[in-house]
């Protein structure tokens, strides 16, 4: 009896598997996290062997913990970081490299010559973004540049490039012994290689980079019946349909329901995440937002969003706590935080990766502004949580001008939507209501829901939109001026971060 759909969220910290019964409600999880490898100032990496065992073990361990078997679940589904790029050997299974993250600025050069020499237009009109650090293509070149053999090899068609997605399909479908090599069309649609119009890989973007096209995966929708073949590995779990893959933010819309043209979510992350349905338009953004896939339904014309992707949110959490040391935990922040009844005048620009949207400035590095003697650590953490919420409204006031869209309501999920104090800033900072849903993991759901979908669990989105259920509203407390004031600070400090690094 299939009693639920299973979801793996593989993660920029942690790797999960979470069950979802018929009401979208979760019913069991695991989730470890990984090592975040720093091997230079603006280098971050990962270990794509460890990703994998943790994803075997999370599978392994919710199983068992719920007595399943594979015939218990209807269908698997996986979201994933998206532009963290992975190139490894067909033929041993070994990657050529530690997998280069998302938030990696060492292509800051390769970029900056693309658009220097007006290359980079091409990929804007082709694939709806910027040549940017952030996304995989520039990853992959750099490997291929730097790694020995890993050209020639990729040349000879036996070295293979995805993002963690494709990592884990092609694990868990048999690795070395016939694994799939595939990815989805959002997750495609974070490389620079392809096109938004025919979801296809494009040669002459190909060439920008000077990637073998015989390295890239095969181009699927996000939810199919047939796309991504069986498991393979964990043995115990062989024959559980992949039927949903999507890139996490992607995942996060379906998750929340947002299946309308005009309807927008956020996601509060390691970074942090607005996308905006468009329908089957592709926008053309004019205020530093992306133009990306956001799912296509098996045959169904695929739909695009808009997209405002920030660096840093949660990590600069992660770094109060890893770094300063002056939380021992992620939820610590809100206490310390309510000690302080303002940010003091301390303004906190978490630009580790330079600045994402809408500015995309690699030139700028983090700053903390305002410092006084006056100032303790509860200024600072209230200044990080504001950083989420300042960031979020540059982005949403970008899309609000692309668009023409006005939101009436924010959607929000993700984990640091646990803090009650964040998003009541939230809800100040934008002036509009912040509604969390009842599920706040709307990632790993969203994933769920597209596996769900293409086997019948679920018959279609109109029954996925009665899953939605709001946990909590936050609603406006500050006036129109303090909201103006407050954010002239912010984009003074904003200011101070540029030009810090010189990028050629």
């Amino acid at each position: 009896m299939t009693t639920y759909v299973g979801a793996v969220d593989q993660g920029t910290t942690s790797t999960r598997f979470m069950l979802f019964d018929h009401a979208g409600t979760e019913v069991g999880r695991h989730q470890l996290e990984h090592e975040q490898i720093l091997p230079r100032p603006g280098w971050v990496e990962h270990n794509p062997v460890e990703i994998w065992e943790r994803t075997r073990s999370v599978i392994q361990t919710t199983m068992n913990a719920h007595g399943l078997a594979p015939t218990d679940l209807a269908a698997l589904g996986i979201t994933n970081q998206r532009e963290t790029t992975v190139v490894w050997n067909r033929r041993t299974g070994r990657p050529y490299h530690n997998a280069i993250v998302w938030q990696d600025t060492r292509t800051d050069r390769i970029c900056s010559a693309l658009d220097r020499d007006g290359r980079g237009e091409l990929i804007r009109q082709k694939a709806g973004l910027p040549p940017a650090t952030y996304f995989s293509a520039a990853k992959v070149q750099w490997i291929l540049d730097n790694v020995p053999g890993a050209r020639r090899d990729a040349e000879a068609g036996d070295a293979l490039f995805g993002t963690t997605d494709s990592w884990l399909i092609w694990n868990l479908t048999g690795g070395v012994n016939g694994g799939v090599h595939a990815t989805d069309v959002t997750n495609a649609s974070r490389t620079m290689v392809m096109d938004l119009e025919t979801l296809d890989w494009d040669d002459e973007l190909l060439g920008l980079f000077g990637i073998p096209r015989a390295m890239l995966p095969a181009i699927r929708p996000s939810s199919d019946g047939a796309a991504y073949g069986g498991v393979a590995a964990p043995a115990a779990f062989a024959g559980i349909p992949i039927t949903g893959v999507l890139g996490d933010q992607q995942a996060a819309t379906f998750g929340q329901v947002c299946f309308a043209p005009g309807e927008a979510k956020n996601t509060y992350g390691t970074g942090n995440f607005l996308l905006l349905n468009t329908g089957t338009e592709r926008v053309r953004s004019k205020n530093g937002l992306l133009t990306t896939v956001c799912y296509q339904i098996g045959t169904a014309p695929a739909v695009y969003a808009l997209e405002g992707s920030i660096a840093v949110t949660g990590s600069a959490v992660q770094w109060l706590r890893d770094q300063l040391g002056i939380i021992s935990g992620a939820a610590e922040i809100e206490a310390l935080a309510r000690e302080a009844d303002d940010n003091g005048g301390v303004y906190f620009v978490p630009a580790f990766s330079g600045l994402f949207a809408p500015h995309w400035r690699s030139d700028a590095r983090g700053a903390i502004v305002g410092l006084s003697r006056y100032n303790t650590n509860a200024h600072l953490a209230r200044a990080t949580l504001e950083a989420i919420c300042y960031q979020t409204k540059d982005v949403a006031d970008a899309m609000e001008s692309d668009s023409g869209v006005h939101l009436d309501v924010l959607k929000v999920d993700g984990g640091v939507t646990v803090n009650n104090l964040c998003m009541q800033m939230q809800a100040d900072i934008l002036g509009v209501p912040v509604s969390r849903p009842v599920t706040a993991e709307t990632t790993a759901l969203g994933a769920a829901y597209a596996a769900g979908l293409a086997v019948g669990f679920w018959k279609d989105t109109d029954e996925l939109r009665t899953n939605w259920r709001e946990s909590r509203r936050w609603d406006p407390t500050w006036s129109v001026e303090q909201r103006a004031a407050g954010y002239i600070g912010w984009q003074k400090a904003v200011n101070r971060t540029l030009d810090w690094v010189e990028v050629d």
